[in-house]
């Protein structure tokens, strides 16, 4: 997280769906439930406090991840990208952002990708440092995305 007073020109947050939360505490009751059977010989609260703590923490982790534009640079969680670097940016489509993370992914591609998120950003690197050949960013608004990429490449640096 960038706490400096650069202002954002775009940001995301990978959060998960709103029915993944009912969803989820359903699922923790139910197993928290196999604890509570009628043999148990211990009380059943524990399990359903700690079951229940688990998998709101694994939904709320699941979910923390920002994406965020600058102008001068784009940070997924704690990934600094340059805009200094971004040779070209495009929207996936769905046909693309499947064969890119699957049989024509690059090994050494930078993927953050959220199955629960459709769109996503490619993002070519310019930079003969980096192996990094390009960068794979799940995105609920792809073009807005490439948009405020867009417009930071055209600013004087």
């Amino acid at each position: 997280m960038t706490h400096d007073s650069t202002p954002r020109r775009y940001t995301e947050r990978y959060a998960v769906p709103w029915w993944f939360w009912p969803v989820g505490l359903v699922i923790g009751v139910l197993l928290a439930a196999l604890f509570d059977g009628p043999l148990s010989t211990f009380p059943a609260w524990p399990a359903y406090v700690v079951v229940l703590a688990l998998t709101a923490g694994g939904l709320w982790w699941a979910g923390r991840i920002r994406l965020t534009v600058t102008a001068d640079e784009l940070l997924v969680d704690d990934a600094r990208l340059p805009r200094a670097v971004v040779a070209d940016v495009r929207e996936l489509t769905a046909a693309d952002k499947r064969r890119l993370l699957g049989v024509d992914a690059h090994p050494l591609a930078f993927v953050v990708q959220r199955p629960w998120i459709a769109g996503a950003v490619r993002v070519e690197l310019a930079d003969p440092d980096d192996p990094t050949p390009y960068w794979i960013l799940s995105s609920r608004h792809p073009d807005r995305l490439v948009a405020a990429l867009r417009a930071t490449a055209d600013q004087p640096a």
